[in-house]
């Protein structure tokens, strides 16, 4: 049992196809079948079953799938992280957020951790939905994401670090501004730019929504918190967005009505294990839950 048998396995068990793996390998497809044969020899168990859809692994299978994927991912963090130190870096440490995330809860940790680590490498991978901050955490693309923090997501651990209450985002000559303050029932008559279905926070925000009896008529859509605000600010509709510093041009001024009733949005890191990040990540995640508890305390 070889790593190269271990990674042309997990290969397989992906593709579900020998002949697709055999081309991307440039190999044949019976030398692909013989890394598989190794191991199952060395196992002493069956691992994939032929179909005629193709492969798939078995129970078995499965089991060594999953050590497999976590065993290689880590060897090749480790090897990434050799490489960094072979070229006079002390290590790389890669992030997936948004850009609002960016602007309001990690620019003061940004500037320290350059501080502290002037040799480092920061690399920030921009990821609107938490669904693809998940994926690349488990296909070993980045090491920390910044997420809305919702259902426990197999392979990923998540880590909550601030709450963030609901404020509407309305113009201020919006009729709504006047309210004091603005009622469940005061939503059932805006205009919503809504974030996509598949968002994390739009998820948590619906099932608020619902539970209140509240159905929005949506306006349009957007991918992120900052264009909702943006297009709120136009007069394109309303936006339900959680409470960060947003900006508003000078001649088009915005209020920001707390919704005390809505649950907060609870956010922080997903990572694939805890224990097994560099220092250099660790650090990072540390700078950033205490910016978030600075600016908690600020406004407590």
């Amino acid at each position: 049992m070889t790593i190269d048998d271990l990674r042309v396995f997990v290969a397989v068990c992906q593709a579900g196809n020998l002949s697709a793996v055999a081309r991307d390998l440039a190999r044949t497809q019976p030398a692909v079948s013989q890394h598989v044969k190794r191991l199952e020899h060395a196992t002493g168990v069956r691992l994939i079953e032929r179909g005629p859809a193709g492969v798939t692994p078995t129970p078995e299978g499965l089991v060594l799938l999953t050590a497999a994927r976590d065993g290689i991912l880590g060897l090749d963090q480790a090897l990434a992280r050799l490489a960094d130190m072979a070229r006079g870096h002390t290590g790389t440490v890669c992030v997936t957020t948004g850009a609002t995330t960016i602007r309001n809860l990690m620019s003061d940790a940004v500037i320290e951790f350059r501080q502290r680590f002037p040799r480092a490498t920061l690399e920030f991978r921009t990821i609107i939905s938490s669904r693809r901050c998940f994926e690349a955490l488990t296909d070993g693309a980045v090491d920390l994401a910044w997420v809305s923090i919702g259902d426990a997501i197999a392979g990923v651990e998540q880590r909550p670090v601030m709450a963030l209450p609901w404020v509407l985002a309305v113009r201020e000559d919006d009729p709504l501004t006047q309210r004091h303050p603005i009622t469940a029932a005061d939503l059932a008559e805006i205009r919503h730019i809504r974030l996509p279905d598949n968002a994390v926070s739009r998820i948590q925000l619906d099932t608020a929504l619902n539970a209140l009896g509240i159905q929005l008529k949506p306006e349009t859509g957007v991918a992120d918190w900052n264009t909702a605000v943006l297009l709120a600010e136009l007069g394109i509709g309303h936006a339900i967005v959680p409470a960060l510093p947003y900006h508003s041009a000078a001649d088009r001024p915005m209020r920001f009505k707390p919704l005390p009733f809505l649950p907060p949005l609870t956010v922080g890191w997903a990572v694939r294990r805890w224990e097994s990040l560099s220092p250099l990540a660790r650090d990072f995640a540390n700078l950033v839950e205490q910016q978030c508890r600075n600016l908690h305390d600020r406004k407590g």
